[in-house]
């Protein structure tokens, strides 16, 4: 590891701890042409397969014309130790408290400062309203709502554009940038099946969605062709770009949670509306909770009751079958969910749910070792083109008569199965008060002087 001075100066020396996506940003905004700095390694964690690279040089800047290391986080101590490290930087999402302290712990024995950068610093400020989703915990409903947040933008009459939270897996430096608008373009960048669970809906409703490992490249190439922005978040992450209306999601079904991790508090305390999702599947008394536990910490913030309402293809023909349910990866693994869309859907068409487990293979085996909580559904695993070829053996093995495909992706395009695949989809239903209500007071204010919905522009 370098040991680079500025000016005959020893340059601050720094750890990263990141997953592929905040540590990426926070470097290029606070340490990429920062001298007084050297960034000696990021570590990585929650996503398979991402550490033993290197961020490029191109991507790096000149301070660093070899690039970067990314190291498993398991090494941390060895690493601060080995580099003289002075200081780590937190730059992941949805650890619960306690995780994060674990890790502030973990640097402060090596003699290292541990540093959590804020919003204020980590935000850019982008030249057109932005809308942000955010939530407390992945897997709460968050793409849904900015899917229909971008449909009800497009019914007034305004461009607007989705910007999803980094899930740069592949080459980062083609990754730099990216524009999805059609089935073409998720081909040509080579998305892995998470990166399709995101942009695919988007693309299936005629939007674009932006995304890749610079985000301040990203938000000049978005605001140049839309009007309004919706920033999609990740995990229950903090949005990149500084939000002129905070929409931060709740999941009723998970009310002990409300303040559980990290930084989803955080999103909760800045928010300027809060939605209680999933209020039909938790039912009044979870989401009573979940208000209750909100009104605890934000006692004025507008709160919106809404619904996550599945809508299963097919679904009369899974009476008394034998059904394997896929269900989204994140959602089901870091986000600590044992279901999703599929197995709601599943069970209330009256299939039966086969237990996946005996016949998983290779990363599907892996991931039920390690997330001990699944039982009946298989996460949608696709981060490489092995996990793929895993999920597909392990699915052809199941003795199953359909595939409930819980994924927003289009499974049936990725695996080559004889068992017929059938979608389940989550679609954010408002709520009273309604989010409606909330947007459309934003927009007013922020369009005052525009023509009515659906005018030239």
């Amino acid at each position: 590891m370098s040991t680079a001075r500025t000016g005959g100066e020893r340059r601050e020396r720094v750890v990263i701890l990141g997953a592929a996506g905040r540590d990426f940003h926070d470097f290029n905004l606070l340490y990429r042409d920062d001298p007084g700095v050297e960034v000696v390694a990021f570590t990585a964690t929650q996503i398979p397969g991402i550490d033993g690279r290197r961020y490029p040089a191109s991507l790096a800047g000149a301070l660093y014309p070899d690039g970067i290391p990314i190291e498993d986080e398991a090494r941390l101590e060895t690493i601060c130790r080995e580099a003289g490290v002075d200081r780590v930087v937190f730059a992941y999402s949805d650890l619960s408290h306690e995780e994060v302290m674990h890790l502030a712990s973990r640097a402060l024995a090596t003699g290292a400062s541990f540093e959590l950068p804020g919003p204020e610093r980590t935000q850019l400020a982008a030249r057109c309203p932005v809308i942000a989703v955010s939530a407390v915990r992945t897997g709460v409903g968050k793409s849904q709502t900015a899917r229909w947040l971008v449909d009800e933008i497009r019914a007034r009459g305004l461009r607007v554009a989705a910007v999803r939270h980094p899930m740069p897996y592949g080459d980062l430096v083609a990754q730099r940038a990216q524009r999805f608008a059609t089935r073409d373009d998720l081909r040509a960048a080579r998305c892995t099946a998470e990166e399709r669970e995101e942009y695919e809906p988007y693309i299936e409703r005629g939007a674009v969605v932006f995304a890749g490992v610079d985000y301040a490249e990203i938000l000049a190439r978005a605001e140049a062709e839309a009007e309004v922005l919706i920033w999609d978040g990740g995990n229950n992450d903090l949005p990149f770009f500084r939000p002129d209306l905070h929409i931060v999601l709740v999941d009723a079904l998970r009310p002990e949670e409300v303040a559980t991790h990290h930084p989803g508090e955080a999103a909760l305390r800045s928010a300027d509306v809060v939605v209680v999702a999933k209020t039909d599947s938790a039912g009044a008394a979870a989401t009573q909770e979940a208000v209750d536990a909100v009104r605890r910490l934000r006692p004025e913030v507008p709160i919106v009751r809404a619904s996550s309402s599945v809508e299963l293809e097919h679904a009369s023909a899974l009476v008394g079958k034998r059904v394997v349910v896929v269900d989204d990866g994140p959602t089901l693994t870091h986000g600590g969910m044992a279901y999703g869309a599929g197995q709601v859907a599943a069970t209330a068409a009256g299939a039966e749910i086969v237990d996946p487990r005996p016949w998983a293979v290779g990363a599907l085996a892996d991931v039920f070792a390690r997330y001990p909580h699944l039982r009946h559904v298989l996460p949608a695993l696709g981060y490489g083109r092995e996990q793929l070829a895993d999920l597909e053996a392990t699915l052809r093995r199941v003795p199953a008569d359909f595939v409930v495909s819980g994924t927003p992706l289009d499974l049936a395009k990725l695996v080559t199965l004889d068992t017929p695949i059938l979608r389940a989809r989550y679609e954010y239903r408002d709520g009273v008060p309604s989010l409606r209500e909330h947007v459309a007071r934003f927009l007013d204010a922020r369009f005052a002087d525009a023509p009515d919905a659906g005018g030239e522009r």
